[in-house]
């Protein structure tokens, strides 16, 4: 019986699809910092930034694939990878696991029954069949080689072409524009950063978290149990219910239940929370919004950073804790919200 050759591909979402990038070219993960634009980069370099006093050319994969370019989030991440000495960060939405993918499971090209004289970029080397899911396999050489002329097409909108002029492309330079205060700050906190840490540690240990305030304290949890982060918009009551439903909330006609967990955490409910954000999260078929003090950041944990919840605090919320961890001048809690909204008294019963 012959053994199946394995490829190592890192994992990863852009828009609603998976892709993957081989191991081999990936050097570290980090959270989108600030950018700064370069007026005569190509059209798909949207900034740099300086990692570790190397200045690091940052591209838009969306733009590399000829569409149109999103509003970034604090949520995005680039993961930077090298090709013969040239290294590029890629800008995606979220960074999953490292998986090993079968060849034989990768379909190295697609017949679209259509004939072309014209080279391709070659963007994509394949599609994956991965655990039920089709995943693109993007390649590394072609995304930081290839330029050719075809490279600014025009774009088309209701059928109508609008050229790539020089004018449309300056109005792209500014990094995100549409960015709130607080968002742009930590966007800068990330980059002042990053010009100053050590090499990045292996990636594939790397656990992405939320860090939340609550009380003034800081609280991390999974974020990939985080769907968005939203104001918080026209309450309504819930009859019945514990103090610890605030009420329900309609998300663009989605009702989300509000849910104060500081009860549950044994922090004091004397005052409102400050703020007027919602953290909505998703887990298993479980929708809900978590009232919170702030957004503080977004950041990727290596688990030997975790340490045991300190004897000398142990407290009757320690059953929702999975241990503590070293930011900024403080430490923070690391939630287990999957149990806190399972075991913490916070079921609505009632249909709202």
């Amino acid at each position: 019986m012959n053994v199946s050759e394995h490829q190592s591909y890192l994992i990863f979402s852009l828009n609603g699809s998976r892709y993957g990038v081989t191991t081999n070219a990936v050097q570290e993960i980090f959270f989108l910092p600030t950018l700064t634009p370069i007026d005569e980069a190509p059209r798909d370099i949207v900034g740099v930034v300086n990692l570790r006093g190397e200045i690091l050319p940052v591209m838009d994969l969306n733009l590399r694939f000829f569409q149109r370019s999103l509003d970034y989030q604090i949520t995005d991440s680039i993961i930077v990878i090298e090709w013969q000495t040239v290294k590029v960060g890629l800008i995606v939405n979220q960074v999953h696991e490292v998986q090993d993918i079968p060849l034989e499971a990768i379909a190295p090209q697609i017949t679209y029954g259509r004939q072309n004289g014209n080279p391709s970029h070659h963007y994509i080397t394949g599609v994956a069949k991965n655990l039920g899911e089709l995943v693109m396999l993007v390649n590394p050489e072609q995304l930081i080689q290839y330029s050719d002329s075809s490279e600014t097409p025009p774009f088309e909108l209701n059928g109508t072409e609008i050229p790539d002029t020089p004018t449309s492309v300056q109005k792209t330079r500014r990094f995100c524009p549409h960015a709130t205060p607080e968002e742009m700050a930590l966007f800068q906190e990330r980059a002042d950063n990053l010009m100053k840490l050590s090499e990045g540690e292996d990636f594939t240990g790397l656990m992405p978290i939320a860090v939340i305030g609550l009380n003034d304290e800081y609280f991390g949890l999974d974020l990939n149990v985080v769907r968005e982060f939203t104001d918080i918009r026209e309450i309504t009551p819930i009859p019945c219910c514990p103090s610890r439903i605030i009420g329900n909330m309609n998300l663009r006609g989605e009702i989300v239940t509000l849910i104060d967990i500081r009860e549950t955490l044994n922090l004091p409910i004397t005052r409102a929370i400050g703020g007027s954000k919602v953290m909505v999260v998703h887990i298993d078929e479980l929708v809900a919004g978590i009232a919170i003090q702030e957004v503080c950041d977004v950041m990727y944990l290596h688990p030997s950073k975790i340490a045991p919840v300190p004897a000398a605090i142990h407290s009757a919320n320690d059953e929702y804790l999975r241990g503590t961890a070293p930011y900024r001048e403080k430490m923070m809690s690391l939630l287990d919200l999957p149990k806190i909204l399972t075991q913490g008294e916070l079921e609505v019963n009632e249909e709202p």
